[in-house]
């Protein structure tokens, strides 16, 4: 069937009302330089043997460049870094299961931290989980900890936006589109095309929005001391629970904007201290941000 029918019969289905076809994303074509004066970031995922960044193992890598006009608007795709690394331990067969990755595929096979490094260059970093995938990059190539990142994931307001999940293959189909999972670079590229495309209920675009989120500046407030009887009224106020292996305190904490410190910190002096209290803050920017790098000051 050439490509015109398909077309046809696609309308015609979705016309119906009772249809929708998802449509396969192809890899995009790629520029080989970056158009004039626009700005370049990257995008990158990680394949790894576990979720534990302090004895697991990246096993691929990927990052695809792409680049951006002063306003946010995607506007080109750049050629892939990839690779695959053999980790000290055999890959387990739940982890071949979940990325499709086994031992035969990465036999004999490296990924150079200076390289990485050399490609990512001072570009912004998007990942969709930027929490997992900065801490192993880190780890792995410490000129990571240079880079300003930003969360496809959590700093875009999908729910807001009509979607019932953040998950990368979820809003992909409810976008109307499926690719091919398990590889990191067909996971970026379907992070792109989120990017790309406009809000569904707010009509702006969505890498603006994601810019927007990273370039603020938040005030990390840890609840540290707190009764334990006040844990309900901290988890519906959006805090979370922080066990302190990190080496923070091991208490509720929030991040609110720098604009909205004064009103946090008189709500956790009257409804939850009920006195006048200091508590451990951090200053949170897009160079610590879903970093291990995050230290509190009283």
């Amino acid at each position: 069937m050439d490509s015109a029918s398909a077309a046809e019969m696609i309308a015609r289905l979705e016309a119906n009302g009772d249809y929708r076809v998802l449509r396969r994303l192809r890899p995009p074509k790629t520029l080989r330089e970056a158009p004039l004066g626009t700005r370049r970031a990257i995008l990158v995922d990680v394949e790894t043997t576990g979720l534990d960044c302090e004895k697991d193992e990246i096993i691929e890598l990927a990052m695809v460049p792409f680049f951006y006009t002063h306003f946010g608007e995607i506007v080109g795709i750049g050629a892939p870094f990839e690779g695959l690394r053999k980790p000290a331990k055999p890959i387990s067969s739940e982890v071949t299961k979940l990325t499709g990755i086994d031992n035969a595929m990465v036999e004999g096979k490296a990924i150079n931290p200076d390289e990485v490094a050399a490609f990512a260059g001072t570009s912004l970093v998007v990942a969709h989980n930027a929490a997992f995938d900065r801490r192993f990059l880190e780890r792995f190539c410490h000129a990571f900890a240079g880079n300003p990142w930003a969360c496809s994931m959590s700093e875009v307001k999908w729910f807001d936006e009509g979607f019932e999940s953040s998950k990368l293959a979820l809003l992909a189909m409810s976008s109307g589109f499926y690719y091919d999972k398990h590889r990191a670079v067909h996971d970026c590229y379907a992070t792109l095309e989120l990017l790309s495309r406009t809000l569904p209920v707010s009509g702006g675009q969505t890498f603006p929005a994601l810019l927007a989120s990273a370039r603020r500046k938040t005030t990390r407030c840890w609840a540290e001391g707190s009764p334990f009887d006040s844990k309900d009224v901290l988890k519906r106020r959006g805090y979370r629970w922080s066990g302190g292996e990190d080496g923070t305190p091991r208490s509720w904490w929030i991040d609110v904007p720098d604009a909205d410190f004064l009103t946090e910190k008189a709500f956790l002096c009257a409804e939850i201290y009920k006195r006048d209290a200091t508590f451990p803050t951090a200053e949170i920017t897009a160079f610590n941000r879903y970093s291990e790098r995050v230290r509190p000051v009283t």
